[in-house]
């Protein structure tokens, strides 16, 4: 490395100055690199060399620069500035560098100056074998690599496009919907105040210590299949009013069973009567017989019912805004699948 250090004033100035390059010789195209040093007072103005057109001088280009480096000496009192230059030369020539020029609190500095020489490659012309004319476009084929991006990117418009095509059907149909239901027929009311029996038997109330609770349901059940069986509002009556309603039927012996059961319940439920475990099992069977009497047998089963109903299922607004919001997300999507499509189409292809 050549680094000759010329001063550019008196030592007391302290402003120095030094230029050196990394290939005194290189080949034509090659690249070498030119370092920059300039010493100066921190609180000094330093203004370094600049080059706008990428020219260093004529036959000379720079094609990359380094920003300049600081470095603080001597307990910040000393600045050391440092800028390296990449360069290159494209004829051969022997060249001499001029000094490099920088500006320190408006005073003119100069720095060594350099020399390069710039060689020709050999090139063997002896041999006609080693010239070779020009090579015509060679067609390459193209490879899964290439292919599978394309591909990929046109199913993903074609998905995009059919949803998008499925959410602009779903924003505009706001129609009523018809649907086909089948329809259950309804249980006789024995059947359903047996199957509430059956419950009530299995639940035991009675041995939970929970007796007004048994005796609630068993005459709720009670007055549900009487109100569906004779037709009176047994829910809203008292026991005498349901046991004279019931005393203009013609049997009168379940009807002395029935009065005895609702006078029991009532003082478990207003007398905090706690009956004995055998009379808490005879009125569950009493009132298992009462239904059993008085039940009305169907000739056949009813056949389950099946109908159309319609359903109004109208998009409300906030339905509709997601749907819209869908639709420009999948759109967006699919504009740029689209163009990351056509591009490599362009790029493959063209």
């Amino acid at each position: 490395m050549l680094a000759l250090a010329v001063l550019a004033m008196p030592a007391s100035s302290q402003v120095t100055i030094n230029a050196s390059i990394d290939s005194l010789q290189l080949l034509i195209g090659e690249q070498a690199h030119v370092k920059l040093e300039v010493s100066c007072p921190a609180d000094g103005q330093l203004i370094m060399p600049t080059y706008p057109n990428n020219h260093l001088m004529d036959g000379i280009e720079i094609v990359g620069e380094v920003k300049a480096d600081t470095q603080y000496l001597n307990k910040n009192k000393q600045m050391l500035v440092s800028q390296e230059f990449t360069v290159t030369s494209f004829d051969t020539a022997f060249y001499y560098i001029p000094p490099f020029e920088v500006l320190v609190d408006s005073q003119l500095y100069v720095s060594n100056p350099l020399a390069m020489k710039v060689l020709m490659f050999d090139v063997d012309t002896t041999s006609v074998e080693a010239i070779f004319p020009i090579k015509d476009i060679v067609e390459r084929p193209l490879t899964w690599v290439e292919l599978w991006p394309m591909l990929l990117a046109l199913v993903l418009i074609l998905v995009f496009t059919a949803l998008v095509v499925y959410l602009l059907m779903r924003y505009n149909d706001d129609k009523p919907i018809l649907r086909r239901v089948t329809i259950a027929p309804k249980l006789p009311p024995h059947q359903v105040a047996l199957q509430e029996m059956e419950r009530i038997k299995m639940d035991k109330g009675w041995q939970k210590e929970d007796v007004k609770s048994y005796y609630t349901e068993l005459t709720d059940a009670l007055r549900i299949y009487m109100q569906e069986r004779f037709g009176f509002n047994a829910m809203e009556m008292t026991s005498d009013e349901i046991i004279d309603k019931l005393n203009e039927q013609q049997d009168k012996e379940w009807i002395d069973e029935l009065r005895t059961l609702f006078n029991m319940s009532d003082l478990v439920k207003f007398a905090k009567y706690k009956p004995l475990i055998n009379e808490n099992d005879m009125n569950l069977i009493n009132a298992i017989e009462f239904i059993n009497k008085t039940k009305v047998e169907e000739t056949a089963p009813a056949a389950p019912i099946t109908q159309e109903i319609v359903v109004k299922e109208g998009r409300s607004k906030r339905q509709r805004m997601w749907i819209l919001a869908g639709i420009i997300v999948l759109t967006l999507c699919g504009v740029y699948v689209l163009y990351v499509f056509l591009s490599r189409v362009v790029h493959v292809f063209f």
